[in-house]
């Protein structure tokens, strides 16, 4: 019997609840009330006496995996050809497994949906791969992916252009500084139709996506152009004082953090050219100039570039 502190007898109120397994009750030790009856033991089946034993007799199933079409839960018949103990089997049984094996991958993939998550999720690993995400993003992803395949959302839309619109929302939802530019780069996907398809995404799925500060740029496009900590923070700073004035408001993160960094390399002698800077940050030379101009009005920068 094991004593339990968090629930209340619900006819005197006691907090000393006892779990009986022996009998399958859950009773009141202080008014002896049987509350529950056939409870269930939920813990394990064998008992452990050190932490090597426990270890040694745990199991559990196998983890979901959103990745995979099957969300790696079916089992799959390997391309061996051989018994438990590792011996060749007859040729007659060779042929039986592989039109087991053919009829298993064709039932597997039965029906439009599971013919499109094979064709998305493995594009959609490719783009992330190259894009250096992280697992739990990709999984993260794949969800939100199959959520748009639940709610019918793909019809009449490329497979490619969703998957790159799909990791484009979970960057910006987690906060990884990912340009649109740069996935469009990776996938092949026109920037105009990511951002087309992630609009259209957002809408339906009611995604709350916070807008992105500029500043998450600054240390990655900084890294790539060589500049110093003394850059990025004065780049940092520049982009909080544009914030307070409500300068960003309807500019492109990516621009406004490329321009900061190219004023504030200037003013610590690490003067970048904006063909450099725009180059790193995936923006044209105009987009650059007109930011450039903005936050040196608005902000009283006394520096001439």
């Amino acid at each position: 019997m094991t004593e339990v502190q968090t629930k209340k007898c619900p006819e005197c109120g006691g907090k000393r609840i006892i779990r009986d397994y022996e009998h399958g009750e859950l009773l009141c030790s202080d008014c002896g009330l049987i509350i529950a009856e056939n409870i269930q033991d939920l813990g394990p089946e064998w008992r452990v006496f050190d932490a090597e034993q426990k270890e040694k007799k745990a199991r559990g199933g196998v983890p979901i995996k959103y990745m995979r079409p099957n969300k790696g839960l079916v089992t799959e018949i390997d391309q061996y050809n051989k018994d438990s103990r590792g011996g060749k089997i007859s040729p007659k049984r060779q042929a039986q497994l592989y039109r087991m094996r053919k009829w298993h991958k064709r039932v597997s993939i039965a029906t439009s949906m599971e013919r499109n998550l094979v064709i998305a999720l493995a594009e959609l690993d490719r783009v992330a791969s190259a894009l250096g995400l992280p697992d739990n993003v990709k999984e993260s992803a794949a969800l939100l992916y199959r959520r748009a395949v639940k709610e019918e959302l793909i019809r009449g839309r490329l497979i490619e252009s969703v998957v790159a619109a799909v990791i484009y929302a979970i960057c910006r939802l987690q906060g990884i500084p990912r340009t649109r530019g740069e996935i469009a780069r990776v996938s092949g996907v026109e920037e105009k139709e990511i951002g087309r398809a992630y609009r259209f995404l957002k809408a339906e799925l009611k995604l709350d996506v916070p807008l992105i500060d500029p500043a998450q740029y600054v240390p990655k496009f900084a890294s790539s152009l060589h500049l110093g900590p003394e850059v990025q923070q004065e780049a940092i700073k520049l982009i909080r004082k544009a914030l307070k004035k409500g300068l960003i408001s309807g500019r492109g993160p990516a621009g406004v953090a490329a321009a900061a960094l190219y004023i504030a390399s200037a003013m610590h002698g690490e003067k970048k050219t904006q063909k450099e800077v725009a180059e790193v940050a995936g923006v044209t030379e105009v987009t650059i100039r007109n930011r450039y101009r903005e936050l040196k009005k608005e902000l009283g920068l006394k520096i001439n570039l």
